[in-house]
C-alpha cells in the first residue's frame, strides 16, 4: 500500500496510506482531508482538485492529457509540478511523495 505525505493549505503534513488504483483525489478525501473540492467528481472537468506533486516523482506519473493541461491553465498558482489529483492514480511510484494541495481558487 503506497504511502505519501499530503501538505494542506495551512502547511500541516499528514502521512496517508492509499490503495493502489484510487486516484490521489480519492485517497486524500478518504483520509478526511476536505480541502479538495473535486466539484466534477473526478471527471477532469473543473480543476478544483489541483495539487503540486513532489518534483522527484513527476517522471513516474502517467503523462498529462490535453484536457488536464487545458484545465490547469485556469489555475493562478500553476507551475511545473501542477497536476489534477483526479488524474493521478495511486501506485507504488508515489510511495514517499510529498503532495501539496493547491491554493484555494
Amino acid at each position: 500500500m503506497p504511502q505519501f505525505i499530503v501538505v494542506t493549505r495551512e502547511g500541516e503534513e499528514r502521512s496517508i496510506d492509499a490503495d493502489a488504483g484510487l486516484s490521489v483525489m480519492e485517497a486524500i478525501r478518504d483520509a478526511g482531508i476536505d480541502e479538495i473540492l473535486a466539484l466534477c467528481g473526478g471527471n477532469c472537468s473543473c480543476a478544483t482538485c489541483h495539487v503540486h506533486i513532489d518534483p522527484a516523482y513527476l517522471d513516474a506519473l502517467p503523462p498529462m492529457s490535453e484536457d488536464e493541461n487545458d484545465l490547469l491553465d485556469s489555475i493562478d498558482d500553476r507551475d511545473e509540478t501542477s497536476r489534477l489529483s483526479c488524474q493521478v492514480p495511486v501506485s507504488a511510484a508515489l510511495d514517499g511523495a510529498r503532495i501539496t494541495i493547491g491554493a484555494d481558487e
